[in-house]
């Protein structure tokens, strides 16, 4: 049995907690602490959507065993202990390629399944116009398909457990209600959809906007329009990107006070994500520049994006730099939140009987999180200092 006492990141007071077996076995509040010298504790961070990581893509293929587990040890050192693979649109054959290889790694290490909650297939069931399509290759864009669907879960092992698509094709809500009736989370994103159809997909099942904000066409009317739709939507949680590139903050506070505990931080990071500062070759995007601010762009436009090149711990940070939110918010938005919304029922807090997830970190109000350490079902998987962007 393992004991720590630190200061807990939501009541701001000393909590003594006690894990063996990968569970908290015990969680004591003691009250106010004058102990400055104490981190702070929070839940292990939940990342819905991992393309890449650290020059490993989910989406280059053949993806081999050792950069699933090399991915996975580098989101642990950035306090992340869950995350979904991101399948983007792609063949048939290509995705089905990607599944069976996550799921023979999830088979053979058990703390690799535990850390891969699930797999996001992000299309190709998606709109083909240019604009809410974004990077994905249009010649794979096709409507929502059952029995290939199926087909790419049987290869995943049943661990696809979000399907991002764009209710605009015929045939949406049958396929919303069909993975919905089968526990599988649908998230709109990508989509060109007119309100009404957001509305049928929320009453056939929709639960989720992917990247709410992006994705989208670069001039839109006024209203109604399909952001409008699901931000409004009282049925629809939403992710979106803090990565001080992709959302202005005005849109970021608006998307905050409006889903309230509904809001979830994602990176949405590419391979060259936590990658140095210079000029890369990427498969999406061609010839691209990651600056040494963090934003990711093509090399002859630096007004376009080519992905986001930040963890979810810049998120976290980006949003308490700027003043989003408060240290208890922003840390719901990446742990508590996306457990909640996603059944995770055994990461969704610090308590008795739940999963030994957890990350410990200094705390300042001017700079955010300093990472210190990670724990996965007990175990430390990481122990060092992560430097807060100053």
């Amino acid at each position: 049995m393992r004991t720590i006492e630190a200061i807990h990141y939501k009541t701001g007071e000393l909590i003594e907690i006690d894990f063996q077996d990968g569970i908290f076995t015990k969680v004591d509040n003691k009250g106010a602490s004058q102990d400055i010298s104490l981190p702070y504790i929070a839940p292990g961070l939940i990342d819905l959507q991992i393309n890449g990581y650290k020059g490993i893509d989910f989406n280059t293929l053949p993806i081999q065993e050792s950069e699933i587990l090399r991915l996975t040890r580098e989101l642990w050192s950035v306090g992340v202990t869950s995350f979904f693979p991101t399948i983007i649109t792609n063949s048939r054959e290509k995705i089905e390629e990607a599944m069976v290889s996550i799921k023979n790694v999830c088979d053979k290490y058990p703390e690799i399944e535990n850390s891969i909650t699930g797999i996001h297939l992000e299309g190709p069931f998606i709109s083909p116009e240019d604009g809410p399509r974004g990077a994905h290759d249009v010649q794979y864009v096709r409507s929502p398909d059952w029995s290939l669907f199926s087909r790419w879960q049987e290869a995943a092992g049943g661990k696809i457990k979000i399907v991002t698509l764009s209710p605009e094709w015929k045939g949406s809500e049958y396929f919303i209600r069909k993975c919905t009736n089968e526990g599988i989370l649908i998230s709109i994103g990508h989509t060109s959809a007119e309100p009404e159809q957001i509305i049928a997909a929320i009453e056939a099942g929709a639960k989720l906007s992917t990247h709410l904000g992006n994705g989208a066409h670069e001039m839109l009317r006024r209203h109604p329009n399909y952001l409008w739709e699901q931000l409004a939507s009282e049925q629809l949680a939403a992710t979106f990107i803090c990565d001080g590139f992709h959302l202005p903050n005005s849109v970021i506070k608006t998307i905050i006070r409006m889903k309230g505990n509904r809001s979830i931080i994602v990176s949405d990071s590419v391979s060259l994500a936590g990658m140095e500062a210079g000029e890369y070759t990427n498969h999406i995007g061609g010839n691209v520049v990651l600056t040494k601010e963090g934003k990711l762009h093509i090399a002859e436009n630096p007004n376009l994006l080519a992905g986001s090149a930040q963890s979810q711990l810049w998120g976290i940070n980006y949003l308490l730099k700027n003043n989003l939110c408060k240290l208890a918010e922003a840390v719901d938005m990446a742990t508590v939140n996306p457990a909640v919304h996603l059944n995770l029922t055994q990461l969704k807090s610090l308590e008795v009987n739940k999963q030994a997830d957890f990350i410990l970190f200094n705390y300042s109000s001017e700079f955010g999180i300093e990472l210190i350490s990670t724990y996965k079902t007990g175990n430390q998987v990481s122990n060092k200092h992560i430097g807060v962007k100053k």
